[in-house]
């Protein structure tokens, strides 16, 4: 008997093992009265859609490289963009950025039910070359050249960014208020899919990251190309798609001929890094020393998580992974998941003061069910001297673990409780005929035949790939785990979402939603939220010309640039931290929030002591503590 048991103790281990994890992995029901009560203290107007650009027809796919027809709606399932800002200087990030798919335009416009300050116009290129085998995939805001003027800047594939610098004080804002500078000199095909703006050497200067999807000089959107263009060459360790770009500042000047010149450098030599297929991107400190730490999310293959070791002028990246214990498995490991990454936030998720890491991957139910993963922060930072990173997985134990096909992600308190919420863009192919049968087949064929998109199932218009989900806003509920109350809100809507804005747009204490929707309008949301707690919101404006900190309540007209990569952290009474927040210049996929920072307050709002750490325009880090009122502050960091 006991030699019975000896022999059978794996597979009992094994069953072991199986039934503890179906049981780690059952979701859990919330009845619809408590979902009800949790959507109780939200409200959410009806959503209001964002007009195309009149006079143009409008598309429903991409026209592609002949190789690439077959799977044409796959190629065209991105582009949708759009980012918030206080593009006019009112003082009110009440302007928005958006590229439409159906059109290739890319427009400025005030939000929908803010004040007609100026008539909606697009950032066409002038005189940088655009033709049928390029278009537009993502607009941001950012101040280039340090002049307190928001400029734009467009990516694209089959081309290089573009930057829009905004001429100072130019007689209303209109596509001539913007000088037009081409980003890299050389005339090369980009494919880029996601960027953000951070300080990555530390010199005190915004530097922006480019990642790019499709190889570089591919010939994607050429429907005249010849040849065959190359897909992924694996289902989970593709290391043959687009490079990473980093432009890091060299000079710039303001006025009415604004100008700004970056470096282009390529800092990575592995390919696991370089040439990984990056969907979204998040630069963000994680561990307090001032420098800007970078988070890849990775289609087809592994994130990868970077610290920042960098000085002026000189990039340096190491690769941080998690440890796998017994029970751990690899996808729930740092840097070995072989996931579909589509999204990226960074963000204090529990009020321990600590920069957690949110990811979207493809958790559809009944399709392909990965999981969406919510690295949350241990605060070792002697595992980061090691080259260890120090987080685990916690997405099931949080409720955040399953929606469906996700793509960007981002945190918000939208009632002002303290906690903040989680709002996911979902969807991929909507249509009428259901491609999952295929897509699997694929998924368990040969990977020496994926880089062939012959070899690919039909994905064309009219197909459908999880195309009637709905973007999912995540509350806790009374155990701690988030639940969805999007159909509560009333915003359930089946979109195919790729991106998501958030700023508080008419300064009410309350963040605001704009979804960038693929091949159908895009979508305003405004919170309504009646009787919600007060909040603390900061604006940090850096000065190149005083040493002294300030802070001037409300949101006044001053043209000074954001502190991206500046840190807050609120205090307890004892000096430890509560909360924390980073600026950051355009995490995630497609969707940017203002560059801001946003806490609710509860019910009963007090000034809070708040420690500042931001770097100043000659590179060095400074640190004040000062003691803030609830409302908008704007906070003037001293040199």
């Amino acid at each position: 008997m006991k030699m019975s048991v000896r022999l059978r103790l794996p597979q009992i281990v094994a069953l072991a093992l199986v039934l503890g994890l179906g049981m780690a992995t059952t979701e859990s029901k919330v009845s619809n009265d408590q979902m009800s009560r949790i959507a109780d203290s939200f409200s959410l107007a009806t959503p209001v859609e964002l007009d195309s650009t009149p006079g143009i027809s409008l598309s429903n796919v991409r026209k592609v490289h002949p190789s690439l027809e077959r799977i044409s709606g796959w190629i065209s399932s991105v582009g949708a963009s759009v980012a918030l800002g206080d593009i006019d200087g009112d003082g009110l990030p009440n302007d928005l950025c958006d590229v439409d798919p159906r059109t290739d335009k890319v427009t400025l416009r005030p939000v929908p039910g803010t004040t007609d300050r100026y008539k909606p116009f697009t950032m066409d290129l002038e005189r940088a070359k655009f033709d049928a085998t390029m278009a537009p995939m993502g607009c941001m805001f950012g101040d280039l050249n340090e002049d307190g003027y928001l400029d734009v800047i467009v990516y694209y594939w089959g081309r290089t960014p573009v930057a829009f610098l905004q001429r100072e004080a130019y007689s209303g804002l209109l596509r001539q208020a913007f000088e037009e500078i081409e980003l890299v000199p050389n005339k090369e095909r980009w494919f880029t899919n996601s960027a953000t703006l951070a300080d990555f050497d530390g010199d005190g200067h915004i530097d922006i990251l480019f990642a790019n999807y499709f190889p570089d000089g591919s010939d994607t959107l050429n429907t005249n190309g010849t040849g065959l263009e190359e897909m992924h060459d694996t289902k989970s360790k593709s290391f043959n798609g687009g490079r990473k770009h980093f432009l890091l500042f060299k000079s710039a000047a303001g006025g009415s001929n604004p100008m700004v010149t970056f470096q282009s450098v390529q800092p990575f030599a592995d390919p696991k890094i370089d040439r990984s297929w990056t969907l979204a991107v998040a630069a963000s400190d994680i561990d307090g020393d001032g420098l800007s730490d970078l988070y890849l999310s990775n289609d087809f293959g592994p994130d990868r998580l970077l610290h920042n070791r960098s000085t002026p002028g000189h990039l340096d990246f190491r690769i941080l992974e998690g440890t796998r214990d017994f029970l751990t498995p690899k996808s729930a490991v740092l840097g070995q998941d072989s996931f579909k990454g589509m999204g990226a936030e960074v963000g204090d998720i529990n009020g321990d003061g600590l920069p957690d890491i949110l990811v979207s991957n493809i958790a559809a139910p009944f399709s392909l069910q990965e999981s969406h993963m919510v690295w949350v922060n241990s605060g070792d930072k002697e595992a980061i001297a090691r080259g260890e990173a120090p987080y685990t997985q916690q997405s099931e134990r949080l409720g955040l673990s399953r929606s469906g096909w996700g793509w960007d992600i981002k945190l918000a308190d939208l009632n002002n409780d303290g906690t903040p919420e989680v709002l996911q863009a979902t969807g991929f192919l909507k249509g009428d005929i259901d491609r999952w049968p295929e897509l699997q087949a694929l998924a368990t064929s040969n990977d020496r035949i994926m880089s062939n998109p012959r070899f690919w199932p039909r994905f064309r218009p009219g197909d459908d790939l999880s195309g009637h989900q709905t973007n999912p806003v995540f509350a806790r509920d009374v155990s701690g785990r988030f639940v969805d109350i999007g159909p509560q809100l009333g915003i359930a809507e089946q979109w195919v979402t790729r991106g998501i804005a958030l700023a508080d747009v008419d300064g009410d204490g309350l963040l605001d939603i704009v979804y960038a929707n693929q091949w159908e309008p895009s979508a305003y949301v405004q919170n309504e939220c009646r009787g919600c707690g007060g909040f603390l919101g900061l604006r940090l404006l850096l000065q190149k010309d005083s040493s002294t900190t300030q802070v001037v309540a409300g949101r006044p007209r001053i043209h000074l640039p954001a502190a991206i990569g500046a840190r807050v952290t609120l205090l307890t009474g004892d000096d430890k931290p509560m909360r924390t927040g980073q600026i950051d210049g355009g995490n995630g996929h497609s969707g940017r929030r203002s560059p801001e920072l946003h806490f609710g307050l509860g019910a009963s709002p007090k000034p809070q002591q708040v420690k500042f750490e931001w770097r100043s325009f000659d590179g060095k880090l400074q640190t004040k503590t000062l003691t803030v009122g609830p409302g908008w502050q704007t906070v003037l960091l001293g040199a």
